[in-house]
């Protein structure tokens, strides 16, 4: 064991390390929050990769496949990857191509300023949810391995977070993102070796597996149940600003959608191996004190201390690029849109002090959210649908149509976060998201018409002769 904690503290030192290089070659915002708008389709496929291949898809996915069969990951991989493929088809050149610093900016430049404002309301606590989730599989895996109860293992986990976020911003996390993406595979096919070991070979393993647990099919779903699973997280997160931050850092627009599309491959041939190993593992009889320590303590059982150490580093790397990616879209949003249009002479070293400084206060509202008590894939999946209904359907239809402004916005915006309270928390509904997404569409495409008309009524003739 103490081989691994050296490991780990190795590791931690090495991300801070890249985070200090990076600082000294931020010289401005965009350098903090774009990374300078560098990213060729190589590193920006792997930032991609690395920021939705976090703590849901690796420890939250297998964990709920353990449990209930692939019916517990229809959105990872299933689902986030045909985010990313929409992604490349519909936002991802477009939204590049207007040079935006944050998804909100495009609420001011197509709507308003107020809807920017009110863009940026809705989507903060989507990314604290995600940031969350993320520090919530970081303190388990610390809690797993040293021993020490979840609260002070997720309070370490918040700071060392914080501190390398503070550091680098998405430059220092996009330069160690192939290290990270290759430590990734490397503990994650070790970890499949040792299971398909343990239960006696491949042919052995494959023959383990339920056929019940190949289902996509939840117990007592109906198929509007069913269609709101999957939409959560395909249409969820189409607008999430932690993928569309890596999009706008894009050298071009043509190098965001070719990375876009390579960034789905990538991921769900990576993400099948966790979910392979939680169908072979599930009748492993693991200690285990909560649902999320599956993969930690399956590893912890089964793996020598070097291959253990190897595999530890792996998560933490998952991790480490998702929350940081998280922090730095909350903090973006806070910083860019709320904070630096109040001082519209602020010199560039301070717009960089603004959002580092809502770096750090984006990881202590985090780290309370963390401590709800929720699962990790509870958390991810309340992120991918607060509000996002509204940020969708504002954000696709107006990209590509001239119906609707600030009004129809606002109402949008609006309606999508009162049916998504209503369902989740007054009437328990289970088929939330799917309302949200028709109302919202209702929504906007009834008050973009009356809108419309509205406005060809105020451009027409005041007075007409006699």
């Amino acid at each position: 064991m103490p081989l691994v904690w050296v490991t780990i503290a190795l590791y931690i030192s090495f991300q801070i390390a890249v985070g200090l290089w990076a600082s000294r070659r931020i010289h401005n915002e965009k350098d903090y929050l774009l990374a300078g708008r560098s990213l060729g389709v190589g590193l920006l496929t792997v930032a991609l990769f690395s920021n939705w291949f976090g703590a849901e898809t690796v420890i939250g996915s297998s964990a709920a496949v353990a449990e209930q069969g692939l019916s517990g990951s229809r959105a990872d991989p299933f689902g986030y990857t045909i985010t990313l493929i929409g992604i490349a088809f519909f936002l991802s050149a477009q939204l590049r191509a207007k040079n935006y610093v944050t998804l909100a900016d495009f609420f001011r430049n197509r709507y308003s300023e107020g809807t920017e404002k009110l863009a940026v309301l809705i989507l903060i606590p989507t990314s604290l949810m995600w940031s969350a989730a993320q520090l919530m599989a970081f303190g388990h895996i610390l809690s797993v391995v040293t021993h020490i109860a979840i609260e002070p293992a997720l309070m370490v986990a918040t700071l060392l977070v914080i501190i390398y976020t503070f550091l680098g911003g998405l430059l220092g996390n996009v330069m160690i993102g192939l290290v990270q993406a290759v430590i990734l595979i490397l503990g994650l096919g070790l970890l499949l070796l040792f299971v398909l070991n343990a239960s006696g070979g491949f042919s052995a393993a494959v023959q383990s597996i339920d056929a019940g647990q190949l289902s996509f099919i939840g117990e007592g779903e109906t198929w509007l149940m069913r269609l709101n699973v999957w939409m959560i997280p395909i249409l969820g997160g189409f607008v999430s600003q932690e993928a569309i931050s890596r999009i706008l850092a894009a050298k071009s627009p043509e190098t965001a959608r070719k990375a876009s599309f390579l960034a789905s491959l990538l991921y769900f041939s990576v993400g099948i191996i966790p979910i392979f190993i939680a169908l072979i593992a599930h009748h492993f009889n693991l200690p285990l004190n909560h649902r999320d320590e599956f993969l930690p303590v399956l590893a912890q059982t089964l793996m020598p201390p070097l291959p253990l150490a190897i595999f530890i580093s792996a998560l933490l790397s998952s991790i480490l690029s998702t929350v940081n990616g998280t922090l730095l879209t909350a903090s973006s949003l806070l910083s860019h849109n709320l904070i630096v249009p109040l001082f519209p002479h602020l010199k560039e070293s301070k717009k960089v002090l603004s959002a580092r400084f809502m770096v750090i206060l984006c990881g202590v509202a985090a780290y309370f959210i963390a401590t709800s008590g929720k699962t990790i894939f509870d958390m991810v999946q309340a992120a991918s649908s607060f509000g996002s209904a509204g940020i969708l359907i504002t954000t696709l239809l107006g990209l590509r149509f001239h119906i609707g402004g600030k009004y129809t916005a606002y109402i949008t915006l609006i309606t999508g976060v009162a049916v998504t309270m209503i369902g989740n928390y007054l009437i328990e509904s289970k088929i939330t998201f799917l309302c949200s997404l028709l109302f919202c569409l209702s929504t906007f495409l009834t008050g973009g018409f009356i809108e419309n008309q509205l406005k060809k009524k105020t451009k027409g003739p005041r007075y007409q002769k006699k």
